[in-house]
C-alpha cells in the first residue's frame, strides 16, 4: 500500500498507544496484534493482499512496547479496551482481529469481550494460557523458551533479568545473527523462511518493538502465565485456530488446546507449518477468510 501511516493515541486512562494504519479508511478494518517481542509493523506481503482485497489493516504496539507507554500488571483481557480504543478513533464500528504467537491471545481477548464489534478473529501460532496446561505447557518448547517461561513463573524481578539480556542483543541483530541465536526455537520449515524480506520485515519490527525498552515482553510473558480475564469456551464470533507441528516456539498442544477450547473455530493443525512460515505464508488465506465476513 501506498500510505501507511504511524501516529499516537490518547487511552481514556491517559496513557499513549502507537498504531499504524494502511489502506482506505472506508475499508473494513483489520486489528493485528504482532507476536512478542514486536511492535507496530507489517509485512509487505500482507499489505498487498489486504490492498487487493480492499482491507484497512492497523497494527499497533502493545502497551511497553516502542512508544506505547507500559501498563505494569496488565491482563491479557487488557487488549480489548486498547483495541476499542483504536477502532474508535479510526471510525470503526466493527472489525476484525487475527493476532500471531503472543499476539494471538489478544486477538482472542478481542472476540471473547467485544463480541457485538469483532466480526472475526484468528490465532496464528497463539500461544495457550498456562493455567489450563500447567503440566504440559512447555512441553515441546525448543530450549530458549523454556528458560523464559521458567523465569516468567518465578517473577518479575527474574523474568526482567533475564529479558534485559536477550533484549540487548536483538535491539542491533541483523537477520542472520537473529536467526544464530534464536537456533533453539527454529525447526527447519522456519529456518527455510527466516531470510530476504520476510526476514528483514520480521526482524525490524522487533528492534522498533524494543528500541525504547523491554518491558512490553516482560509484561507479555507475564500475562501468559496468569489468568487472562476471559474464558475460552465464551468466544462465539466466527474463529480460526491456525497451529504447525513443527512449531518450537509454541508447540503443537497449545493450538489443539485452543482448538478443543473453542468447538465453533475452524481448525487449521498443520503436519508442515512451524511457527513462522504461519506468519509468512498463511496469512493471505486468513485475510481471504476475513474479507468475506464483512
Amino acid at each position: 500500500m501506498r500510505d501507511v501511516q504511524r501516529f499516537a493515541l490518547r487511552t481514556p486512562d491517559g496513557r499513549t498507544l502507537e498504531v499504524m494504519a494502511a489502506g482506505e479508511r472506508d475499508w473494513p478494518l483489520v486489528l493485528i496484534h504482532n507476536g512478542t517481542p514486536t511492535g507496530a509493523g507489517f509485512l509487505s506481503r500482507h499489505l498487498a493482499d489486504a490492498e487487493a482485497l480492499g482491507l484497512r489493516l492497523v497494527s499497533y504496539s502493545r502497551p511497553g512496547y516502542g512508544a506505547s507507554t507500559r501498563l505494569p500488571g496488565r491482563t491479557v483481557a487488557q487488549a480489548a479496551e486498547d483495541a476499542k480504543t483504536i477502532c474508535d478513533a479510526l471510525g470503526a464500528r466493527r472489525f476484525a482481529t487475527w493476532g500471531i504467537s503472543g499476539g494471538g491471545p489478544h486477538a482472542l481477548a478481542c472476540a471473547a469481550l467485544l463480541p457485538e464489534r469483532v466480526v472475526a478473529a484468528a490465532s496464528l501460532a497463539g500461544v495457550a494460557p498456562y493455567d489450563a496446561m500447567p503440566a504440559t505447557f512447555m512441553d515441546g518448547m525448543g530450549e530458549d523458551n523454556v528458560a523464559e517461561f521458567s523465569a516468567a513463573l518465578a517473577g518479575e524481578g527474574v523474568l526482567a533479568a533475564y529479558i534485559a539480556r536477550q533484549a540487548e542483543g536483538m535491539r542491533t541483530a541483523t537477520v542472520e545473527e537473529a536467526v544464530a541465536g534464536m537456533r533453539s526455537l527454529l525447526s527447519p520449515p522456519d529456518v527455510a523462511v527466516f531470510s530476504g524480506a520476510f526476514g528483514e520485515e520480521l526482524v525490524r519490527t522487533m528492534r522498533d518493538g524494543l528500541a525504547q525498552g523491554y518491558w512490553g515482553w516482560v509484561d507479555d510473558d507475564l500475562a501468559f502465565t496468569r489468568p487472562w480475564g476471559f474464558r475460552m469456551g465464551g468466544i462465539a464470533v466466527p474463529l480460526q485456530i491456525w497451529q504447525g507441528r513443527e512449531d518450537l516456539m509454541v508447540p503443537y498442544r497449545h493450538g489443539v488446546f485452543l482448538a478443543d477450547a473453542c468447538p465453533q473455530a475452524e481448525r487449521h493443525l498443520s503436519a508442515e507449518d512451524g511457527h513462522l512460515t504461519l506468519y509468512a505464508r498463511r496469512v493471505g488465506e486468513v485475510h481471504r477468510w476475513i474479507a468475506g465476513r464483512f
